[in-house]
């Protein structure tokens, strides 16, 4: 029989594993070796923590090997703060608090990896407010140029 800790740790890990959200971006090689070499190849990258505004970022280049880095969105936010007095029977006192909200609009970002073999690669996109999807370019230090979508 499970002891209740070993059956509560087997419940919460499933619910940790979405934390944060993960989503697929894809390199498109445009010129360089790479895009020479096949053309028609596209480059799949794993980026984590989609639901905040940075996350670790991984993919594997033709002859560079597994690549690892960051990816970051710069999204503007809001914060609003309140102060009053409530005279009503369900809700006597005082009130203060404060809010925050995304600033709806396109937010620029950028994607920065070192690759087993010592190639870099750094990028910039573009993404809308509340989304996990966007637009942009990327080289290395290689001479690859890749479009980046996500």
């Amino acid at each position: 029989m499970l002891s209740p800790r070993t059956l509560a740790i087997a419940a919460i890990l499933p619910l940790t594993a979405c934390v944060g959200g993960t989503s697929n971006m894809q390199l498109y090689p445009l010129q360089g070796e790479i895009a020479q070499a096949d053309p028609t190849t596209v480059i799949e990258a794993v980026a984590k923590n989609t639901k905040g505004t940075s996350g670790a970022l991984t993919f594997r280049l033709p002859e560079a090997g597994k690549c690892e880095g960051t990816w970051t969105s710069l999204s503007p936010k809001v914060v609003s703060s309140s102060r009053g007095v409530a005279l009503t029977w369900r809700k006597t006192g005082g009130e203060a608090g404060t809010e925050t909200a995304t600033v709806a609009g396109v937010n620029s970002g950028e994607i920065y990896a070192v690759c087993a073999d010592g190639t870099r690669v750094q990028g910039t996109f573009v993404i809308g407010s509340g989304t996990a999807s966007g637009t942009g370019t990327a080289s290395d230090t290689n001479g690859n140029v890749y479009k980046l979508l996500f």
